[in-house]
């Protein structure tokens, strides 16, 4: 998980990001997708100040828990398309490009600290990633949580690996096939969430999750999730999955899928 040099990772919290505001405080980092505007959707340079972020907190051994949260109403609306086919934009930020291939769908498992995700806000699409990622993941009643993707002649091919690791396949598979959205009560009870709780209770409910996990030994805890990284398949299918994205990306229905999604109408399906 050496993505960038150390030097850089002594003064993460000095940085400029784009995407993130990150703090730390009481052991524990705050990560925070900061890009409301957008839905918080996923800019390929996000990923890269997530990245540098959990390297930060792999090398800090003061830091024993991370907390993943995001701004704004929506937790995270999935992958921002047109930024991963080329049109990145402008943006302001100290972060360099790592030194080797990124995959988010791998990032989170690599960090070897309790990851508790926040969400007060609906999750679509490669929004889960941060959710499947997590240890914990806190969720109020009657978010949204769905995989659209099928709906705009996608396929969640790397979300659907991270949520084949925590829930049952037919559930996961259909879920993908028919794009709905999923109760957290459901979610629940299928794995993907594991505290569902109200506005009220919510930062309760993780400051307690937070204190039992401190109380631990933060070496046992590291170690036993280093070993649960490495006894886990090495073999990695994120490439591949996003190879076939971009596959379905740039055939007929997908590009068809994409325009009508943005012109607000029915897509017309070739099969091809």
């Amino acid at each position: 998980m050496d993505f960038f040099d150390d030097i850089l990772t002594q003064d993460a919290l000095k940085q400029k990001f784009a995407f993130i505001k990150l703090r730390v405080e009481d052991h524990v980092m705050y990560l925070t997708l900061s890009r409301a505007e957008k839905k918080n959707a996923i800019h390929p340079h996000m990923v890269q100040e997530i990245a540098f972020a959990m390297q930060f907190a792999k090398k800090t051994s003061d830091i024993r828990v991370i907390v993943i949260d995001a701004a704004g109403d929506v937790f995270c609306a999935g992958a921002d398309l047109k930024a991963f086919m080329g049109m990145v934009g402008e943006f302001d930020s100290s972060i360099p490009q790592a030194k080797g291939e990124v995959l988010i769908g791998e990032l989170f498992n690599k960090v070897h600290k309790p990851i508790i995700t926040k969400v007060e806000g609906n999750v679509f699409a490669g929004g889960f990633f941060f959710l499947a990622g997590a240890n914990y993941v806190i969720c109020h009643e009657g978010i949204k949580l769905g995989l659209p993707e099928v709906k705009r002649g996608l396929f969640p091919f790397q979300v659907m690996a991270a949520l084949l690791e925590i829930m049952p396949k037919r559930i996961v598979v259909d879920w993908c096939i028919r794009g709905y959205n999923l109760e957290v009560k459901a979610a629940k009870d299928f794995g993907l969430v594991t505290h569902v709780v109200t506005a009220k209770t919510m930062d309760q409910t993780i400051q307690a999750l937070l204190d039992e996990i401190k109380a631990n030994s933060p070496t046992a805890i590291r170690l036993g999730l280093e070993a649960l990284d490495t006894i886990s398949p090495q073999e990695s299918k994120h490439t591949y999955l996003r190879q076939m994205l971009q596959k379905t990306v740039s055939s007929k229905d997908g590009q068809e899928g994409l325009l009508a999604f943005k012109e607000k109408r029915q897509p017309v399906w070739t099969g091809e």
